[in-house]
């Protein structure tokens, strides 16, 4: 297990008190938190922001039928949209569990209970948060054109346009600025792209 594992939130939305006790005892590795019914849920989305949420569609006050879960459902996808929701269903209820993936949940699960594979399904569902979480990042982060060098500022990026224009040309550069300012860094990556 990598080290973001241990500190990993995964909140169970799950009304069944005997069902919550294996639960936490299946996510041991996790930082577990439970909710009880909508209200409750939405309370723990806010305070702790999980990136996954195991969520069992039938919630009081309509515990034998679907429509406060698939009401939780949407109410989390709108104010957390990145979270991966997997739905629990009873084994006669598949119908609902995929309806709840086309509203975007991220997978389904039908009881009874496997513990080994909603640990694989609750493990890819917090891998693909993470792999989204630093895909955005990296999109965040603004690359300069010249390899190595990260340019977060528009002025940074306007000289970093400038030597690429300058490099491949016969010009004689010179470089100025205040110790400290990444010049060597600048001369080497012009020096890199010139044909000389």
């Amino acid at each position: 297990m990598t080290e973001a594992a241990d500190t990993r939130k995964l909140l169970i939305v799950e009304d069944d008190l005997g069902l919550q006790k294996q639960l936490k005892w299946c996510f041991v590795d996790h930082e577990v938190l439970f909710a009880d019914d909508r209200a409750a849920a939405i309370a723990q989305l806010r305070r702790h922001e999980p990136p996954v949420v195991l969520q069992d569609l039938g919630l009081p006050p309509d515990a034998e039928g679907v429509t406060e879960g698939m009401a939780l459902l949407a109410e989390i996808l709108a104010l957390a949209p990145n979270t991966k929701i997997i739905v629990v269903t009873g084994n006669q209820d598949k119908d609902s569990a995929v309806r709840a993936v086309g509203l975007g949940a991220y997978d389904f699960y039908q009881k009874p209970l496997d513990t080994d594979v909603l640990q694989l399904i609750v493990a890819r569902a917090f891998s693909l948060h993470e792999l989204e979480q630093e895909n955005a990042r990296l999109r965040g982060a603004r690359r300069s054109p010249l390899a190595g060098i990260i340019a977060t500022g528009e002025p940074m990026v306007r000289v970093c346009r400038m030597i690429e224009k300058v490099a491949p040309t016969q010009a004689t550069t010179l470089l100025l600025g205040e110790s400290g300012t990444g010049k060597e860094v600048l001369a080497r990556s012009l020096h890199s792209l010139s044909t000389r």
